[in-house]
C-alpha cells in the first residue's frame, strides 16, 4: 500500500519536462502528501521558471473551476520560489486559505519582499485574515499581527503605489478608530488607483457613512471606479442606488453588468427582483447565470424566511413543543417580525403589507413601531423570557 498520490510516470514526466504538464495531470497535485510533498520540493526549482509560472496559473485556475481542488500545500512551495511572479502568483492562489499558519510568513513577505508586485499580493491575500478576525475566527495575537503589518505598509509612504493601496483594502474589513480617516485621506488622495481602492475598502467597511461617495462614483467614467462602487453600493446595500445599479447593468463593460446583478441581488426590493427576473433570459450566458445568482441571494436574504426558520422536514413533534406551536404560543409575531426586519418591506416603504393595524399585542391593543429597532427589541425581549424559563429537560 503506497502513500503516494502521484504516479511515477508523472514524477518522471515533470523532471524532464520542458513545458507546462497538461491540465489533468496537474490535478493530482491537489491534496499533496507527505512524500510527495517532499518530492515536489525538491525538484521544484530545478524546473524552467516559464514552466514554474505557467504551471502556479493552471493550479490558481483549476481551483476557482473547481472549489474542492486543494493546491495549498504546492502553492507553499512556489511561493518561496527565487522568482518574484512565480512567488506573487503563488500568493495569489492562498487568498481563501484559512490556515493561520500563513499570517507570520505573509507578514514577512509584505515587509520585507524585494519585489513590490509580490508584497503587494501578500497584502491582497492577508485582506481574508482581516476580515476572519472581525468575525473572531481567529485568535485576537494573530488578527493584531496582520492588521500591524498592514498598518505599517499603509502608512509608509515610501512603499509603492500599490502595496499601500492593497493594504487599505484589507484593512477596510477592520472597525479600528484609524480606518476612516485611511479612506478618507486615500479617497482625496491624487492617483487614481488609490481613490478605487478607497471606495473598495468602503463597501469592506460596511459603513453607511460613505453611501453618498459610493453612489456618485456609479457614474464616474472610470471603469474600474463604476465597478468598486456598485460592489461597494452591494456591500452597503444601499437601495438609493437600485435606479442607477439598473442602468448598470446595461453597461458597455461585462464585468459591471455581472456586478450590477450581484449588487441588485444584495439590497432586494421589487424593482432589483424584476429587473434580475429580465435578465434570466438575456442572450449571453454570463449575465443569465449572474441574474440567477442574484436572484437566489435576492431570495435567501429578502424572500419568505419561514422556509428558513420553519420546522426541518425529518422533524416528527415527538417529545417536543412545535416551531408552529412555539410560534403561537408567542402571539404568532415571529414570522411577522422576520418579514418586517428581512423582507422587502425593509426596502419599500410603500408596501402595505405591514400596516400598524397587523401588529397587535397578546392583549388586542394596538402596538406602535416606530422603527426596525422596536421589532428587534421585541424579539429579543421574548427570548430573554424563555432563557429566563427553567428547562424542562435539565
Amino acid at each position: 500500500m503506497t502513500d503516494r498520490k502521484i504516479s511515477d510516470s508523472l514524477w518522471q514526466s515533470l523532471e524532464a519536462l520542458q513545458h507546462t504538464p497538461q491540465t489533468a495531470d496537474l490535478k493530482q497535485f491537489s491534496g499533496l502528501l507527505a512524500e510527495d510533498i517532499q518530492r515536489l520540493t525538491a525538484i521544484w526549482g530545478t524546473l524552467p521558471v516559464d514552466v514554474r509560472r505557467g504551471t502556479v496559473r493552471a493550479w490558481n485556475a483549476l481551483a476557482i473551476e473547481d472549489f474542492e481542488m486543494d493546491f495549498s500545500a504546492a502553492l507553499r512551495i512556489a511561493m518561496r520560489d527565487e522568482d518574484a511572479e512565480v512567488r506573487a502568483t503563488a500568493i495569489a492562489g492562498l487568498d481563501e486559505d484559512e490556515d493561520v499558519r500563513l499570517i507570520p510568513q505573509l507578514s514577512e513577505v509584505l515587509e520585507h519582499d524585494p519585489a513590490a508586485l509580490v508584497r503587494a499580493a501578500a497584502a491582497r491575500t492577508l485582506a481574508h485574515f482581516v476580515l476572519m478576525g472581525e468575525l473572531d475566527k481567529i485568535l485576537p495575537h494573530a488578527f493584531e499581527t496582520v492588521c500591524t503589518a498592514l498598518l505599517k505598509a499603509h502608512n509608509n509612504l515610501g512603499e509603492d503605489l500599490d502595496v499601500r493601496r492593497h493594504a487599505l483594502e484589507a484593512l477596510g474589513y477592520t472597525n479600528l478608530h484609524s480606518t476612516p480617516t485611511m479612506i478618507e485621506a486615500a479617497y482625496a488622495h491624487p492617483a487614481e488607483k488609490m481613490r478605487i481602492s478607497a471606495v473598495l475598502a468602503m463597501g469592506r467597511s460596511a459603513d453607511k457613512r460613505w453611501a453618498k461617495i459610493a453612489c456618485q462614483e456609479l457614474l464616474s467614467p472610470l471603469p474600474e471606479m463604476r465597478y468598486e462602487a456598485t460592489r461597494a453600493c452591494g456591500e452597503l446595500a444601499l437601495p438609493e442606488a437600485v435606479p442607477t445599479l439598473i442602468e448598470l447593468a446595461d453597461d458597455v463593460n461585462l464585468d459591471i453588468q455581472r456586478m450590477a446583478l450581484w449588487a441588485l441581488g444584495q439590497i432586494g426590493g421589487k424593482q432589483a427582483q424584476r429587473t434580475l427576473e429580465q435578465y434570466i433570459d438575456a442572450d449571453n450566458p454570463v449575465l443569465r447565470r449572474a441574474a440567477h445568482d442574484a436572484l437566489e441571494e435576492l431570495e435567501f436574504f429578502h424572500g419568505d424566511l419561514g422556509t428558513f426558520f420553519g420546522p426541518p422536514a425529518e422533524f416528527d413533534g415527538a417529545g417536543e413543543e412545535s416551531w408552529a406551536e412555539a410560534d403561537a404560543r408567542r402571539g404568532g409575531t415571529l414570522g411577522k417580525k422576520l418579514a418586517f426586519g428581512f423582507g422587502e418591506a425593509a426596502f419599500d416603504e410603500d408596501d402595505e403589507d405591514f400596516a400598524d393595524e397587523d401588529f397587535e399585542d397578546e392583549g388586542g391593543e394596538d402596538e406602535d413601531f416606530a422603527d426596525e429597532d422596536d421589532l428587534l427589541a421585541l424579539y429579543l425581549e421574548e427570548e430573554d423570557e424563555e432563557d429566563d424559563e427553567e428547562d424542562p429537560w435539565a
